[in-house]
């Protein structure tokens, strides 16, 4: 290629060509040729509008929207040749439109520049990615709802401090996860509405004099608004940043399940396990079977905080309009979708195949005193103020340490030593099963709550 030829789309005003090592450390084709469809379909759009605006004839555009198919298919038939001497997806795509079609390729740009064209792209990539990370996120959550119904009477420990506190049921523990990630899909849904703005039409910075129809182009790609103040439309990421930080949050909560999932897979815990195919074993070791899924979404928070603070840093000074530095903000944004819609697979696909040791997570719940609490709401309706009740309830289980015994386990006259508002009635709230089936209200550990939560889950879902 000449160097005629490799600038043609914009050296006029060169006296001397590139360097070519500033060429290829300009060049963003590399990574941006990946939008390659939206780019294709952003032409399109323009070019049918430019066309009914009488800035090109029918045939035109015709032309333009075939000759834009024919490439598409080029490209992902794999017999696309992408040059970096052209720079990025735009210039490629428009060089090759104007080899198959002639000064027609030339005209398709009337009206437009690469600043808001590549905003345009990067804004119907993104928009088109959340949808498919909400379908995974979708399938990640109905996992958890099918998985907590299973387990909605199915008791374990509850633990603050990571000390065990309270029985629960590992449905109710579920559906904590559950909602974590209703909360991550709320803000996908929501970041979705502000991706969802055009920016084409404002040219480089400031519209431009053609006769353009933005509202015509807006409907055909599917935006809700257009972008009000080309300044704005063409210096803006902070779509871009808002993603990256719903992505931060949400595998931060992954981060958080892959912790549990990975102490109850322990031979210390051993309440779940998983099966082989989402696990590795070690190459010196042949007994260890390591939760190198969760593991791995664990590492991946860091990862995807580290590209917030890159585009965070990239824009705060920034100028306007557009600046070259807004071309590094593309492979922390991909980045960041790539790793987030990997995560949510990966964990999609394997919380349903989790399986508890139930037994075992019972057992765990009946260590550690659990329903020291039940005891002392117990003597507090026998009329005992909660401060002596809390009071009477620890010294049972200091006597239960000494004698290594729970509290369900003692005799009633053992009770009955700290407190004679103590009756045999006690040990219905001493049970395990007494404990989480007196949480029965919404937000309860109840198994019935349990299962009206997941209906109610299922019905957000929908």
């Amino acid at each position: 290629m000449s160097d005629n030829q490799q600038n043609q789309l914009w050296g006029g005003r060169f006296s001397e060509s590139t360097d070519a090592f500033v060429q290829a450390f300009t060049a963003s084709v590399g990574f941006d040729r990946r939008m390659y469809r939206q780019d294709i379909q952003g032409s399109q759009a323009h070019a049918t509008m430019l066309a009914e605006a009488g800035v090109l004839t029918g045939e035109e555009r015709d032309a333009i929207i075939q000759g834009l198919d024919e490439i598409r298919a080029e490209i992902e038939a794999g017999e696309f040749e992408w040059s970096v001497a052209l720079e990025d997806v735009h210039m490629n795509i428009e060089a090759r439109l104007t080899d198959k079609i002639g000064i027609t390729g030339k005209k398709l740009h009337t009206g437009r520049s690469r600043n808001d064209q590549v905003a345009t792209d990067i804004r119907l990539w993104l928009r088109d990615e959340i949808d498919l990370i909400d379908g995974e996120m979708e399938r990640l959550m109905t996992g958890l709802l099918d998985q907590a119904e299973r387990e909605a009477a199915t008791i374990m420990p509850g633990f603050t401090h990571l000390q065990t506190a309270q029985p629960v049921t590992f449905g109710h523990h579920l559906l904590a996860w559950f909602e974590m990630l209703k909360r991550d899909r709320e803000r996908l849904a929501d970041c979705r509405k502000r991706v969802n703005r055009m920016p084409l039409g404002a040219a480089a910075l400031a519209g431009t004099t053609y006769p353009i129809i933005r509202e015509r182009t807006r409907g055909l790609l599917g935006f809700d608004e257009v972008c009000e103040n080309s300044l704005d439309a063409v210096s803006d990421r902070d779509f871009a940043i808002e993603f990256c930080a719903l992505a931060a949050l949400c595998v931060t909560h992954l981060s958080r399940i892959s912790e549990e999932l990975v102490l109850w897979t322990s031979a210390q815990f051993n309440f779940i396990d998983l099966p082989d195919r989402f696990c590795t074993g070690s190459s010196i070791m042949p007994q260890k079977k390591n939760p190198d899924v969760p593991e791995l979404v664990r590492g991946k928070t860091g990862r995807l905080n580290g590209h917030l603070i890159a585009l965070l840093t990239l824009m705060k000074s920034q100028p306007l309009a557009y600046n070259k530095d807004n071309q590094e903000d593309k492979e922390p944004l991909f980045d960041a979708v790539d790793t987030l819609a990997g995560c949510l697979r990966a964990f999609a696909d394997m919380i349903p195949a989790i399986e508890p040791n139930r037994e075992v997570m019972r057992e765990a719940a009946r260590r550690g005193f659990a329903t020291a609490t039940d005891l002392a709401d117990y003597l507090v309706r026998k009329g005992v103020a909660f401060r002596d009740a809390h009071e009477i309830v620890g010294k049972a289980v200091a006597l239960g340490l000494e004698k290594k015994k729970d509290l369900s386990d003692m005799s009633l006259a053992e009770l009955r030593q700290f407190s004679y508002q103590i009756d045999d009635d006690v040990f219905e709230v001493l049970t395990l099963e007494g404990s989480v089936s007196a949480r029965d209200h919404i937000g309860g550990t109840a198994p019935d709550q349990v299962r009206a939560a997941v209906k109610r889950g299922r019905d957000a879902l929908r």
